[in-house]
Formats: structure tokens, sequence, C-alpha cells
């Protein structure tokens, strides 16, 4: 399997375990030109969650998928957040930013795991 269909298998992943949690899925691989988020949902609160999805493979990497989120994507994130709430009239929902490490397990299933508010709009 390469690198792009391992990224869309832990994206499905991820997205699975956020509709388990009653999550609204509102938009998959949201694009603009300054960048794109994986997932966007609504949980029963209303918050929207924009999701970053980080799939690894190799069990051994030194740094956990998370930390591969850098300040400049962050920024873009939010960048790209901001315009979706314009772009879908949700500019008054509260808004979190989670990212979701996904990686395969040996009996084929993947593993889930969410750091919810990873960061925040102000820099964090």
């Amino acid at each position: 399997m390469d690198t792009a269909e391992t990224g869309r298998q832990g994206e499905r992943a991820a997205a699975r375990y956020y509709l388990r949690q009653g999550c609204t899925l509102l938009a998959h691989n949201y694009r603009i030109r300054e960048g794109e988020i994986d997932l966007i949902f609504r949980d029963r609160a209303g918050v929207v969650i924009f999701c970053e999805v980080k799939t690894r493979t190799n069990p051994d990497a030194v740094c956990r998928p998370g930390a591969s989120v850098t300040r400049a994507k962050r920024r873009r994130l939010i960048y790209t957040a901001r315009w979706y709430l314009q772009e879908s009239g949700l500019t008054d929902a509260c808004a979190r930013f989670d990212v979701a490490e996904v990686a395969p397990l040996d009996s084929g299933r993947w593993m889930v795991h969410i750091i919810k508010s990873a960061f925040d709009a102000c820099g964090g």
C-alpha cells in the first residue's frame, strides 16, 4: 500500500471514530488555495471540529505523528478553518482543532488516538 492510500485509510479510520461519538461529518478534505483540512465535524453540542489526521505505519518512529503538525501547518489550518466557517455561515460556532494520530494494527484494524484541542486559533 502506498503512502497516499495509507493516508486515505487513516482518514477513514479517524472519521469512523468521530461518527461513533455521534458527530456529523461536515466536510472531508476541505481545500482552498492556502491549505486543506482533512476532516470537519460538528459534535452533539454544536462545536465544529477541525481534524488534522496523521497516519504512520512505522511503530518505531522517533516522534509521535501529532508532533509533525508544525507552527506553519497550524497557521494554515487556522486560516483555512476561518475561511470554512465564513463560507458555511458558521462564524458564531464554537470550534476546536484536533489531531488524530492513526496507525494500523496487525489485526487489520486501526488504532486512533485523538488529541482534542491540540492547538487553538490564538497560536497555541
